[in-house]
């Protein structure tokens, strides 16, 4: 039975990978920064944070994979993550698995692109995962505030995004795992693209109850970010991030999720009439 280092542990894309690897036969190592025990069978909680080196070889050592989720919005991550590449490839982690984003490759300057980089030139057997927005981010995400009140306020414009389901990104990276995808590259989306009116009224729709979209600029997104207490770096990241989206750059929808786990991704209107009460 193999055990797999699932950094991130706590968050929506580290949960979902963790139920999955274990429903696949895995053991798991769930990696988080005040870990707390857990009487879940498989399932080991480690001490892990990437400021602290110290908590780094003891989370590894023994792990026959790593699944790496780098912190949001985050423009030191490369600094943060691309240590913890090195110490898997001297303790012969067996796979490496790296969460990073949809299109990161167009941008050679970007720190989830210099992670990429680092891990691709490492040695590593590696996989390199590139969703799209989490529609999670409605639910238990940094937009779920806004869904409650019934006001969603984003730099986004018009602009589509085929966003994807971490329960579908989990599915692909507990698959890459199993030996198949070493060396490769996947982008994740959903099945279509929407804009954020009609992310709206599908989740007004399941909840039974009004949900709007205001479109913003983006200088009032980034006040409204660092007024909420989001350091300016991430405010920053996260408008770089929505100028993505308003250029239609996020939009794209491949088939990689049906590829890797042979099964279609969930669709928007799926998954808020699965999360409808959450929003009631």
């Amino acid at each position: 039975m193999k055990t797999i280092l699932v950094t991130g542990a706590t968050g929506s894309l580290g949960r979902a990978t963790m139920a999955t690897l274990i429903a696949r036969g895995f053991r798991v190592r769930a990696a988080s920064r005040h870990p707390q025990p857990s009487t879940a069978p498989n399932v080991q909680t480690v001490h892990f944070d990437y400021t602290d080196p110290a908590t780094h070889r003891p989370a590894l050592e023994g792990s026959d994979g790593v699944l790496l989720i780098a912190p949001p919005l985050d423009v030191e991550s490369p600094a943060k993550l691309n240590p913890v590449i090195d110490l898997a490839r001297e303790l012969g982690v067996g796979h490496v698995v790296l969460n990073s984003a949809l299109g990161v490759d167009a941008d050679e300057n970007a720190p989830l692109r210099r992670i990429e980089r680092h891990l691709i030139a490492s040695g590593v057997s590696y996989t390199i995962l590139r969703p799209n927005f989490f529609m999670e981010n409605f639910t238990t995400g940094f937009l779920a505030p806004m869904v409650r009140q019934g006001e969603i306020y984003l730099a986004a414009g018009d602009g589509k995004t085929s966003f994807i389901s971490a329960c579908d990104i989990a599915a692909v990276a507990a698959e890459s795992f199993s030996g198949a995808h070493t060396g490769r590259e996947y982008s994740l989306t959903g099945p279509e693209a929407l804009d954020h009116h009609e992310v709206a009224q599908l989740i007004s729709r399941a909840a039974g109850r009004t949900v709007s979209y205001h479109a913003i600029s983006e200088e009032e997104m980034l006040q409204g970010a660092i007024q909420n207490g989001l350091p300016e770096s991430a405010a920053h990241f996260m408008a770089l991030l929505y100028s993505v989206v308003r250029n239609g750059w996020a939009a794209g929808v491949t088939d990689d999720v049906q590829e890797v786990t042979g099964k279609a991704p969930l669709s928007f209107a799926a998954f808020a009439g699965e999360s409808s009460a959450v929003w009631k």
